[in-house]
Formats: structure tokens, C-alpha cells, sequence
């Protein structure tokens, strides 16, 4: 075969020729076996090593991670030793706890008088008035169950009717989650469930949210983003957006009617629940890149709109981080990569959806694998320093040749400094004025 076929069938199948990086010998343990993560460790040149082994890079699955920094462990990393996740990570992934912190956070600023904080009256869905955060309102209104239920029984009365989801706080892909418009739902579901919906007897939480029933459609089909958001510290805050997202597309169109809240397949993106619908078409996954999002909305809804939703998204996740920095467990051995779930609804404001600890790396395309390649490729040049072997003791500032796909959505640390370079991006000027 020449050298031509063999590129044409390494890309029909989805192999990345990429460079081979400069190799170093580092022992890396891993408990998750994925193919975009091997060929990446493989391609450096780097070595396969139980977790009892001495081992420089760890890529674990949350729970390992709990056990490693657990008190019970004792376990002592050492300098030249890094681990994908922060011990306490949940408290941003975890659904009721990013609203109890993004909640909190908003106080912390109201009691400090900050203009972040500000508040105006609106219209409620009802037709009442009540009062909202202007700059701050990015998660739809939502509340932990049982122990805010009758919060939650005060807020639907303002606008009976109202569709709300209901998702237990602690499972993922979609697992558990059902629709409700009535308060008699909640209560039939409240009886049925195995565990007795009582404060005092449930075991499991639920968020219940008010239901994104405008979302923006493209091909009358509902849509999220999935958007990736590396952090390599929470104090200072450093964190980098992957430019590669994607929409997530529902596979039967969206209708709001009684009859269809029970369809899943209408309601939600999680792949995990559209690959089971008849319509799931295998080759794109139902999946359109963040780029193709761009120059559709860019075509049709003019740029200058277009810009200000992709700066107000990126403003969502800067502010989402900056809620939880001050409770997260800033340790120097830890990154993470967090797989952030927007939706956008039909007057192009985004509302943040969830947030993942461990977003996917199964590949369910071609596309999809050169795209996770290239994260897990992107990730490892960040949160190494430049000779290539973890150390703690290093400031976490890459040379700006490295990033890759990323952009660096905020570097508190070069902020205190004021150098421009902070934040990049055409669109984050609007960011860097309102962060601070």
C-alpha cells in the first residue's frame, strides 16, 4: 500500500496521524482502558503501571479518586505525581450541590454589595412579577427534594401548569429522570417510589428544575452543547475551554404537548438515551460541531448576536467555577476536565443544564474519536510543565504554543497582574470587564 492509501484508510477509519510528541519515561496508571486515552500515553512513549506501583500520572475513575484521597488510605503523593480529578470535584458536578454553591455564591455577593449581584423585576410564566438576577441568572430555577418541597409546592403556584424535570442528584446519562406538570404527579410518583418521599426517609435527593420548554430548535429538533472546561486550579482559578464542543440533537422533533412529556426520545440529548430510538442515525450520532452551530446562527440570526451568546456562555462557566473555588479542595497534584451541558433556548440565552466530572470518552463516531483524541492530546500538554514530567512545584502556566484547542478562559493569577493575556478570545472582552 503507498504512502497515500495509507492516510485515506488511517483517516476513513478514524486514526489520527498525529506527531509523535517528544517521549519521556513516565509511568502512568489508569482505570479506565478507553482507546483515546492508551494510544495517547502509548504515543509518548510512557509505561503501564498497577496503582500499588510508583506511578507519575494517574487518569482515575472519581470513585478511585475518592478512595485515593480518602483519610482511611493514607496514601501520600509525592512531587512528580498528578491525578485527573480534585478530591471534592462533585461539588461541582453533583446537581445539588452546584446549585447550593451557585446559589450561595450569588449571596456572598449581594451581602457584599457587589453589581454582580444585581436584581431586576420580570415577568414570571404565570403573568406575576418577581425578581431575577440580572447577570447571574444562568441556572433555571430549581430545588433539592425532599427538603425543598414546599418551596418548590410555592414556586409552581406562581405559574400552575409549568413543566418541571426531576432528576436524582446523584446518577448521570439520563438515568431517572421524568417530566412533571402537575403537583398530583409529584405526589403519585412521591407514593410509588421505593423510597417514601419524607424528609426523614428518603434515601436518594432529587433536583427538581423548571423545564427549558423555548429551547432553540434547528430542524424542529431540541439540542444541548457539551463543552469541555479543563481547570488546573481553583485558587487562583485557571481554566481553559476546548474550542471542539458539539450539539447533542434529540431524534424525534420537539413537541411540547401532554401526550409527548413522557418521550424521552423529544426531551432529552443524553446520547446514552437516543442511541435506543429507531431514528438514531450511527455515522454522525446525532451530533453537529459547536462550529457548524456557529455559522448556522451566525447565517440566521446575524454575528453580532451570535458573539455575544457564545460570550455570555463562556461567562456561565467562568461564574459556575468561581462558585465553587472557594469550597473545592485546591490540591496542586489535581486537574480536571468537566463536560459542561448548555442548552440554549429560542431567545439564544444559555442556562446551564449539569455538569460532568467524567464526560465520556467512548467514541460513537469517527468524528467523535479524532475529537476525544485531540482533548485527552490537549489536556496533557496543558497540565504538564515543558520538559514533560509532573511537579507539583511548577506555576501551571503553559507557553501559549501548547494550548492546542483550548482557549484560556481565566487566569486569576495573571489578572492580579492585569497582563492582557488573561483571557484570549475576541469574544471574552465582555468577560474580563464583568468577572472581576
Amino acid at each position: 500500500m503507498n504512502q497515500d492509501a495509507k492516510k485515506f484508510a488511517a483517516s476513513f477509519y478514524g486514526r489520527v496521524n498525529a506527531p509523535v510528541v517528544e517521549r519521556c519515561r513516565l509511568n502512568f496508571c489508569t482505570d479506565l482502558e478507553k482507546s483515546v486515552l492508551m494510544s495517547n500515553f502509548e504515543r509518548r512513549g510512557w509505561h503501564q503501571v498497577g496503582p500499588d506501583d510508583e506511578w507519575n500520572f494517574y487518569w482515575a475513575s472519581t470513585q478511585t479518586c475518592r478512595n485515593l484521597f480518602s483519610v482511611e488510605s493514607g496514601y501520600r503523593m509525592n512531587d512528580n505525581q498528578i491525578i485527573n480529578h480534585f478530591p471534592n470535584h462533585y461539588e461541582l458536578s453533583r446537581k445539588d450541590l452546584l446549585v447550593k454553591n451557585i446559589k450561595r455564591y450569588r449571596k456572598e455577593l449581594e451581602r457584599e454589595g457587589n453589581p454582580l449581584a444585581e436584581k431586576a423585576e420580570v415577568v414570571l410564566h404565570g403573568g406575576q412579577l418577581g425578581t431575577r438576577y440580572v447577570h447571574l441568572d444562568f441556572i433555571p430555577i430549581t430545588f433539592v427534594l425532599p427538603a425543598d418541597y414546599n418551596m418548590f409546592v410555592e414556586e409552581y403556584r406562581k405559574s400552575p401548569q409549568s413543566t418541571w424535570i426531576m432528576k436524582p442528584c446523584g446518577k448521570s446519562q439520563g438515568t431517572g429522570i421524568f417530566l412533571i406538570n402537575k403537583l398530583s404527579k409529584l405526589k403519585k410518583w412521591s407514593r410509588e417510589a421505593k423510597a417514601p418521599f419524607h424528609p426523614q426517609l428518603s434515601k436518594e435527593s432529587y433536583v427538581i428544575s423548571r423545564y427549558i420548554d423555548n429551547p432553540l430548535l434547528i430542524g424542529g429538533k431540541k439540542f444541548d452543547l457539551r463543552l469541555y472546561v479543563l481547570v488546573t486550579s481553583f485558587r487562583p482559578l485557571k481554566a481553559y475551554l476546548f474550542q471542539l464542543g458539539f450539539c447533542r440533537f434529540c431524534t424525534v422533533k420537539y413537541d411540547t404537548s401532554v401526550t409527548e412529556l413522557d418521550n424521552m426520545y423529544v426531551h432529552l440529548t443524553n446520547v446514552s438515551v437516543q442511541k435506543h430510538g429507531g431514528d438514531y442515525n450511527s455515522i454522525h450520532g446525532g451530533k453537529m460541531s459547536v462550529q457548524n452551530l456557529k455559522l448556522y446562527l451566525e447565517g440566521t440570526r446575524e454575528k453580532s448576536v451570535t458573539d455575544k451568546l457564545f460570550a455570555a456562555m463562556q461567562w456561565l462557566i467562568v461564574h459556575s467555577l468561581k462558585a465553587v473555588s472557594s469550597v473545592m479542595a485546591n490540591d496542586r497534584h489535581c486537574f480536571e476536565c468537566y463536560g459542561y451541558d448548555i442548552i440554549i433556548d429560542n431567545q439564544l440565552k444559555p442556562w446551564l443544564v449539569e455538569v460532568n466530572a467524567s464526560p465520556s470518552l467512548t467514541s460513537t463516531t469517527v468524528n467523535d474519536r479524532i475529537l476525544k483524541f485531540k482533548l485527552i492530546d490537549n489536556i496533557l500538554s496543558v497540565v504538564l510543565p515543558p520538559d514533560g514530567v509532573p511537579d507539583v512545584r511548577w506555576n501551571k502556566q503553559p507557553n501559549p504554543e501548547v494550548l492546542g484547542n483550548f482557549d484560556l478562559l481565566i487566569d486569576e493569577e495573571l489578572l492580579e497582574k492585569d497582563e492582557p493575556s488573561s483571557f484570549i478570545g475576541k469574544s471574552n472582552k465582555n468577560i474580563k470587564n464583568r468577572a472581576t
